[in-house]
């Protein structure tokens, strides 16, 4: 019976402590322990490895020419290294460090374990292999990707995962330097921006635990007091102080130059598509051991140049060689997507600067050696290269542990940031993630749902709109089929104004029906929001000017409607806990690769790309309507991967998307149009392109359609009627033939809106072809006794005085409009029919086998329509 209740207590008391240790924040300090000594584990095996095959290199160097064995080790290790990269995690060339703060921004971004053993490996190739970058980048990612992966084996909140993967980014920081509270100061000042006590403490421990692990088995090759350097006390006098903000004006300066640099390199290498990456680094790697070999032995070891800057053992000339040979190298080695840092290669660039400036500042006042300014340098371009000015001082000071560099290295870093900020404000890793395509913006202060949610996440994007020159009697009709109040009213594409059903009211009662335009009685210069407006400012914006809906736009452009419904269903939505709906962050597809060409247009036109024989037919189609509306282009190659496997953590090959999309990019700098290209991982091809539509803000969707379906209750193809169904904008469908000829045009009529939007696109299609000939033709009953051709005249002159070729019209007498359409082109030998119809009509009649599905199966030139 003892033993009983002595086993019973001890189940209870064990209970009760794994109970403590679960709740959340005992389990994140836990969970934090983990991550240090994981990251610092793999901090130690990246840089013991890099320290091993650099000594060998540099060993062999000395045996064997080096103009030989230099280059020839780069050349190997870089085409590995990018092998490696290319092949398993594209993810993990560069330095990381972007890419770990756009996951920390709520970016989906992936960061796994592969990513991790990837970059280990091809960091270390390349670095071990003699190209100037460093091993900070790649710890820190390594450590929030580990960190990333502890926290998925353990489930937790979104929240609480960012805090394990910033102190995993601290961690890998803290380990790469030695330096534990420069790692807390960069997640806060640089990565997470956020000083919770949980945040703080979190990565306090990860990289006090790294740091430890780092000092106790690892290289201190970032670590100066170990190097003993026998130099005197340093010292401060204030005859000084105008030689360390001169340090701080250049340092900004040279910064800013380095950081523009980095990204003109990464613009270069991005034209180079038909260089695959391997080579790209491999290149790299030769030319730096090149450079390298007919140097002096010293510059062999990048991290020993350090030591002797630091040292006292160079001369003035040694630390302009070392500045400008290690300049131009970093930056032509990073433009190569290696996989490498840039942190230290700043500081390797901020001593050679600094030494510089203490040589005459010694020659002249003989106060300071030159090895204090370049200690100072370090700290100040690190400053300016990653506006952390904090951590930049923090680093330096950890670094060497001499109180009397404080003072120094908080007057030329902080004039180092002023500089750099004043002449443009963004970090290093801020302008790598725009070059990329993604803009971070500060989160809402408020955690309510109101202040997460924008108005582009809930509006209503298929509006119902007036023409400003529409007469109030049309107006009327609009209003009579519509369950709306208020129409926006635009002009040239523009929102001029709105009108409501007050406004008609009034004018009724004033007998004005009939006589008056839309222009007249409407509110002109409406209030609008725009699409990154929260919630909570729509709301204020409602209930201020007591309004029941809002125009959504951009530069005055209409993309969408939000009316006060629209926010009290998503507030619905969420006290029910279905807010499936209204998660921003759950986008099926990722983005794995985009270009950003000047937005200039006035509208985008969105071509997916998926066939290399239709490419580009369609390019050329999309170049021609781009040139005609002022549009932008966008092209879409759509990725399908498994259901089962995730989009955005899922290896593909892009080789053969990126030269389909580097065609694109040329005809449209040829044709002096702006395009935009992306390359998205989905499940299907359909909600890739609808995502696409929504985040773009798509005008035009035109792609290409192979003519049959073999899906059952499909009309055109599961893809095509999805994006007819749900795209909130028009659809150009083109059904190409082989010949892809586009001379003789045939343009059935049949009035309205739809035979409109097919007459405005004919003159851009039309010129296609030097000479074109246009028919328009205009099906009529047999028992007509005079048909009304009012709609073929007016069309007659509006297309003769926009297109150079020949129009005529003609009308047909015949019973199934698709036949006679069918039978015209046959008779003419069209090359291309052009059909217009609505979203509705399009589906609806080629289930009934009517005229738009019937005519594309059974004809066999190419035909293009026009859904609106």
């Amino acid at each position: 019976m003892i033993a009983k209740n002595r086993l019973a207590r001890g189940k209870i008391l064990w209970l009760r402590l794994s109970r403590q240790l679960v709740q959340p924040r005992r389990l994140a300090f836990v969970e934090a322990c983990l991550i240090g000594l994981v990251s610092g584990l793999a901090a130690v095996l990246l840089g013991q490895a890099v320290d091993w095959a650099g000594a060998l290199r540099v060993r062999i160097s000395y045996h064997w020419p080096a103009y030989l064995v230099l280059p020839a080790i780069g050349l190997i290790g870089g085409i590995l290294a990018g092998w490696l990269v290319e092949r398993f995690a594209p993810e993990a060339s560069g330095s990381g460090m972007s890419e770990v703060k756009a996951v920390l921004a709520r970016i989906p971004m992936p960061l796994n374990l592969r990513i991790a053993l990837v970059k280990l490996i091809s960091a270390t190739l390349v670095l071990g292999s003699g190209m100037p970058l460093g091993r900070e980048g790649p710890t820190v990612q390594i450590g929030a990707a580990l960190a990333n992966q502890l926290s998925n084996w353990a489930p937790t909140s979104p929240e609480h995962r960012r805090q394990l993967i910033a102190a995993g980014a601290g961690a890998g920081l803290a380990a790469a330097f030695n330096a534990p509270i420069a790692g807390v100061l960069f997640v806060v000042e640089e990565l997470l921006q956020d000083v919770s006590g949980i945040t703080l403490g979190t990565a306090i421990l990860a990289s006090f635990i790294a740091s430890v692990i780092s000092r106790l088995y690892g290289s201190h090759n970032l670590d100066l007091n170990h190097l003993n350097l026998g130099l005197p006390d340093t010292t401060f006098f204030a005859q000084e102080i105008p030689f360390y903000l001169i340090l701080g004006v250049l340092a900004g300066l040279l910064g800013i130059l380095f950081n523009k640099g980095i990204l003109e390199s990464l613009a270069i290498n991005r034209r180079l598509l038909h260089v695959s990456l391997p080579w790209r680094i491999g290149i790299a790697g030769l030319v730096s051991g090149l450079a390298i070999a007919f140097l002096p032995a010293t510059f062999r070891d990048h991290a020993g140049l350090r030591e002797i800057l630091l040292a006292g053992s160079a001369n003035w000339s040694f630390a302009a060689i070392a500045l400008l040979v290690q300049f131009i190298l970093i930056i032509f080695t990073y433009g190569s997507g290696a996989p490498g840092g840039l942190l230290v290669p700043t500081l390797v660039l901020g001593a050679a600067l600094g030494y510089l400036v203490g040589a005459v500042e010694y020659s002249l006042l003989g106060m300071s050696a030159a090895t204090v300014y370049a200690h100072v340098g370090m700290a100040a371009f690190f400053s300016a290269v990653s506006k952390v000015p904090i951590t930049a001082v923090v680093i330096v000071f950890e670094m060497t542990t001499d109180f009397n560099l404080v003072l120094p290295l908080m007057i030329a870093s902080v004039v180092a940031y002023l500089v750099a900020e004043k002449i443009d404000h963004r970090s290093l890793y801020d302008l790598l993630l725009e070059w990329k395509g993604i803009h971070i913006t500060k989160e809402p202060s408020t955690e309510g749902l109101l202040a997460q949610l924008s108005a582009v996440d809930v509006m209503q994007r298929r509006v119902e709109t007036l023409s400003s020159q529409m007469s109030t009697d049309e107006a009327v009709q609009a209003f009579s089929h519509s369950h709306h109040r208020n129409f926006p009213v635009l002009e040239n594409g523009k929102v001029v104004g709105i009108v409501t059903q007050k406004d008609l009211v009034n004018i009724a009662s004033q007998q004005l029906i009939g006589d008056t335009t839309i222009s007249e009685i409407m509110t002109p210069e409406p209030v609008t929001v725009s699409p990154t407006a929260t919630l909570a400012h729509v709301l204020h914006i409602l209930n201020r000017y007591h309004l029941s809906c809002l125009p959504v736009t951009e530069n005055r452009k209409l993309i969408g409607i939000i009316t006060r419904s629209d926010i009290i269903r998503v507030e619905a939505e969420q006290l029910s806990g279905n807010s499936e709906q209204i998660e921003r962050k759950s986008a099926p597809s990722y983005v794995v690769y985009q270009t950003r060409a000047p937005a200039t247009g006035k509208g985008r036109l969105l071509v997916p790309l998926s066939h290399p024989q239709t490419a580009e037919t369609l390019l050329e189609m999309a170049v021609a309507i781009a040139k005609d509306r002022n549009y932008e282009i966008e092209c879409l190659q759509v990725i399908i991967v498994s259901s089962s496997r995730i989009p955005s953590e899922t290896p593909v090959q892009i080789s053969k998307s990126l030269q389909l999309l580097q065609r694109a990019i040329l005809l449209g700098e040829n044709s002096r149009i702006p395009v935009h290209t992306q390359i998205r991982v989905a499940h299907n091809v359909a909600g890739a392109i609808l995502e696409t539509v929504k985040e773009r803000h798509i005008d035009l969707v035109l792609m290409g359609w192979k003519g049959t379906t073999s899906t059952p209750g499909r009309v055109f193809s599961r893809v095509v009627d999805t994006i007819i169904r749900q795209a909130g904008c028009d659809v150009i469908l083109a059904k190409l033939d082989d010949k892809r000829s586009f001379d003789r045009w045939l343009l059935p009529m049949a009035g309205g809106p739809n035979s409109s939007q097919a007459i405005k696109l004919l003159p851009a299609l039309a010129s296609l072809s030097t000479s074109p000939q246009i028919k328009l033709c205009q099906v009529f009953q047999p028992t007509n006794s005079i048909p009304d051709t009012t709609l073929l005249d007016k069309s007659v002159r509006f297309l003769q005085r926009r297109v150079s070729g020949k129009v005529m019209a003609t009308p047909v007498r015949a019973n199934s409009v698709s036949e006679a359409v069918l039978k015209c082109a046959q008779q003419d030998n069209s090359d291309v029919i052009v059909l217009g119809a609505s979203r509705e009509s399009l589906l609806q009649q080629a289930i009934q086998g009517n005229i738009a599905e019937n005519i594309s199966r059974k004809s066999n030139c190419t035909v293009i329509m026009v859904k609106t």
